[in-house]
């Protein structure tokens, strides 16, 4: 799921998650004793909605029912986080036994709340070794503090998707490894226009959609929090060099009042009239889904991908990237949790429902061998993605207990910065941090 729709999921979830603490009473996978050969129904609730989302569901189930026909799932798609809190909250018949979530910023609290049973006892009797099913930066994502309490559902990387006719327009020959490169790159694309511009290098600003700063950080290879737990922004020297490389970037570009003007003639990320299919911008920091997204709104260029580039002094790292992705769980108070887990152990570890969910939506691979399958459809753009993916240093924002309360308090900072209004940013980052570990210590 594109990570902006990401954030919004986030900020309804944070305060449904946190009335479960109290609310939890389910079994652990220890004590789960249905049997999971008897006949059963099971409640399966997920967020997904397009048509093609949804039929490609439908198609995964249709798979798992004929290798255990004594399973009946009932689907039920379209589901917000917070209506998933509610029925968690609620219990009873009509609440969910399995959940698949696109907010993997809530894990810290899902596991630390209770509102999803921990998997290792069910990944133990089933005799699988999540070290070699799915990449370790997708495990640090689906786990907190021990408790595996939920399996990554395909994923998310972020990249660079740029227009290759701007570029030989511009005389650029391939796309930007280091910042330095970045930003001489995001200059020559830039054409003014009056007051604005006839063409944008970069949205830089962390409205922009998909430029967050959890995904510029990446490439710096931050750490948020210390050995000690506790935040860590004022310490790592990556945090300061992001701010100040964007903060360039958005001076060099027109600065942020003349930026933000154009930015208010963009149209919705998930239309057809994006400023990347319309032109507006020449470079655009996105997911896997951009490319496919721009062909189906019928774009007359032609499309490029590659990694976001990496600060100069981490030129050999040059492929890495901001990974995410989807979730699922089976909820604590489901008394159906060996049957569930038939289930969730399919649909995350079972290579050919993989394959083929990640081939119907466009998404990521969340296993190894999904991820090597030659059945799983790719083109050049699609391959970039999946090299990310695949790359050792891709990263995420860590799970915590505040769910992904931290990452606002620190996109709250880069929207101050980016505009002008931090005069010492040492300062303000050490205030970040303090807000960070108060708003960790109350969610604990």
């Amino acid at each position: 799921m594109p990570g902006t729709r990401r954030l919004t999921a986030l900020v309804t979830a944070l305060a449904a998650i946190s009335a479960l603490a109290t609310a939890c009473t389910g079994q652990s996978g220890g004590a789960a004793a249905d049997d999971p050969g008897a006949e059963v129904v099971l409640n399966f609730w997920h967020g997904w909605s397009a048509p093609s989302e949804v039929k490609a569901i439908e198609e995964n189930i249709a798979r798992f029912r004929a290798a255990h026909p004594n399973i009946t799932v009932k689907v039920t798609g379209n589901m917000t986080d917070d209506k998933i809190h509610q029925a968690l909250r609620a219990g009873g018949d009509k609440a969910p036994d399995v959940v698949s979530s696109f907010s993997t910023d809530s894990v810290g609290k899902f596991c630390n709340s209770g509102a999803f049973v921990d998997l290792n006892p069910f990944l133990e009797k089933s005799g699988i070794d999540t070290a070699k099913v799915f990449p370790p930066s997708l495990l640090n994502y689906t786990r907190f503090k021990g408790n595996q309490c939920t399996l990554p559902l395909l994923n998310d990387a972020y990249g660079l998707v740029y227009n290759k006719d701007a570029f030989r327009a511009a005389g650029i020959t391939a796309p930007p490894k280091t910042w330095s490169e970045f930003v001489q790159v995001a200059q020559k694309l830039t054409k003014a226009k009056g007051d604005s511009y006839e063409q944008l290098g970069l949205m830089p600003t962390f409205h922009g959609y998909e430029t967050t700063p959890m995904r510029l950080a990446a490439q710096w290879g931050p750490a948020y929090f210390g050995p000690d737990g506790r935040s860590n922004l004022a310490k790592d020297p990556a945090f300061t060099s992001m701010l100040l490389a964007q903060k360039d970037l958005v001076d060099k570009l027109g600065g942020y009042e003349k930026l933000e003007r154009f930015r208010a003639s963009f149209g919705d990320e998930w239309g057809a009239e994006h400023p990347f299919h319309k032109g507006q911008v020449a470079m655009q920091i996105d997911g896997e889904w951009r490319p496919a997204m721009a062909k189906e709104a019928g774009v007359t260029f032609e499309i490029g991908t590659a990694p976001l580039p990496v600060p100069d002094d981490q030129a050999a790292d040059y492929g890495k990237g901001y990974v995410s992705g989807t979730i699922m769980g089976i909820a604590s108070g489901s008394r159906k949790q060996n049957a569930a887990w038939e289930l969730v152990k399919y649909m995350t570890t079972d290579t050919e429902a993989v394959v083929a969910f990640a081939n119907a939506i466009h998404n990521v691979p969340s296993t190894v061998e999904a991820l090597a399958s030659p059945k799983l459809q790719v083109d050049d753009a699609f391959r970039t993605f999946l090299d990310i993916a695949r790359h050792p240093k891709s990263s995420t924002t860590p799970p915590h207990a505040d769910g992904g309360t931290y990452q606002l308090t620190f996109t709250d900072l880069g929207y101050q910065h980016e505009k002008g209004a931090v005069p010492d940013l040492p300062a303000a980052l050490a205030r970040t941090d303090a807000q960070i570990d108060t708003d960790i210590a109350k969610a604990e």
